[in-house]
């Protein structure tokens, strides 16, 4: 392994949207980072950066349409970075150079998925088993990509056995910046996140830390980086639920910083209608033409399990959204949970109701993981 000093600098990072506060991102997420999520997100705060869905890399794909559209029709004024997944080295490259003449951000590498269906495939969290291999791919992708190479990972796939060999491998192909979940693959979400691996990882990669897992609120990503002294934090699930959480964390660390703008009126505060606003652009802009109704419907319930964590402190929402099977239905019970009787003037929770789990397949302990 070269010496730490042989290292070459790191290539700068896109500007961030406000100068001296820590980066946002919004995390990568499989079906759920589409276009038009974006652009929901955009609508709400944007984050720094955003992070596409992975194309995934073997002998025969090409990039995923729907996925390519997240980068070349992207109207939210921030950088996207292309999400890899896959281990052939040849098409690998082969993806970068048919990425590369897109306006990317740079190029990811997801080292993170928990998936069963992904790991098996030794791809994705499955990788973080083969050091060896992922020292090829880090060195194939690092002269294949002429701009920023990033990489998104776990603390390992069921152990942290191989942590400091994995941040070696980083410093030695100078990855530009690391996304760093701070569970394991087999802790899928289940688990307390470990941010002191994340405090760890800053103090030995020379590249700036994003840290990752259950960054609910601007308060907690204040607390997070305090503890870790990470560059930034990547926010998944829980911008599903508060897509105003980026916006809330830049004016949060303005206030603390007293870069505070003439006439500011403090931390944007939405309410039970702007939820509901919301609610309805997801809709509407996430129809897929085809797609009928039910389906539609159901893959609502996707965004609404998380939406649901900050509506009701017993579940009520989440129990009578999941039942339902068409438009009118789920929009009245909306309106039910969140306008009626003047509910919609009333202040949306800063943080998710405790025990009102979004997803109990893959959050509580002695469960599958359907994702």
């Amino acid at each position: 392994m070269p010496p730490l000093l042989s290292i070459k600098p790191h290539r700068q990072l896109p500007s961030s949207i406000v100068d001296g506060l820590p980066l946002t991102a919004l995390a990568p997420m499989q079906d759920v980072t589409s276009l038009p999520f974006m652009e929901a997100i955009g609508a709400c705060g944007p984050p720094d950066f955003f992070f596409t869905e992975y194309f995934r890399v073997h002998i025969s794909s090409r990039l995923e349409p729907h996925i390519l559209r997240s980068i070349t029709e992207n109207s939210t004024g921030r950088p996207v970075f292309a999400q890899l997944i896959g281990e052939d080295l040849f098409h690998l490259e082969r993806t970068v150079s048919l990425l590369e003449p897109h306006p990317i951000a740079g190029i990811d590498l997801n080292l993170g998925c928990p998936a069963p269906k992904v790991y098996r495939k030794n791809v994705g969290g499955g990788l973080l088993r083969d050091p060896p291999r992922i020292d090829d791919i880090f060195a194939t992708l690092r002269r294949a990509v002429k701009g920023l190479f990033t990489v998104k990972m776990r603390l390992g796939f069921d152990g942290t056995e191989n942590f400091h060999a994995l941040l070696d491998l980083v410093n030695r192909h100078r990855i530009d910046l690391l996304s760093l979940h701070g569970r394991t693959v087999k802790q899928m979400y289940r688990s307390e996140v470990n941010y002191d691996f994340i405090r760890i990882a800053v103090e030995a990669v020379a590249c700036p830390v994003l840290a990752n897992g259950n960054i609910t609120s601007a308060a907690k990503a204040a607390s997070v980086l305090a503890s870790t002294g990470a560059a930034g934090v990547m926010i998944g699930r829980s911008a599903i639920r508060n897509p105003w959480i980026f916006r809330q964390i830049r004016e949060s660390f303005q206030q603390t910083t007293g870069a505070v703008e003439m006439g500011s009126e403090g931390v944007f505060q939405p309410s039970f209608g702007d939820l509901r606003e919301y609610i309805g652009l997801l809709y509407h802009s996430l129809k897929i033409e085809g797609v009928d109704e039910v389906r539609h419907v159901n893959r609502m319930k996707k965004f609404l399990n998380f939406v649901g964590q900050g509506v009701d402190p017993k579940g009520a929402f989440l129990h009578a959204m999941r039942r339902c099977q068409a438009e009118r239905d789920l929009f009245k019970i909306c309106d039910q949970f969140l306008l009626a009787g003047g509910k919609g003037d009333r202040p949306f929770p800063t943080e998710p109701y405790a025990g009102v789990i979004a997803r109990p397949n893959c959050e509580i302990p002695s469960a599958g993981c359907g994702l």
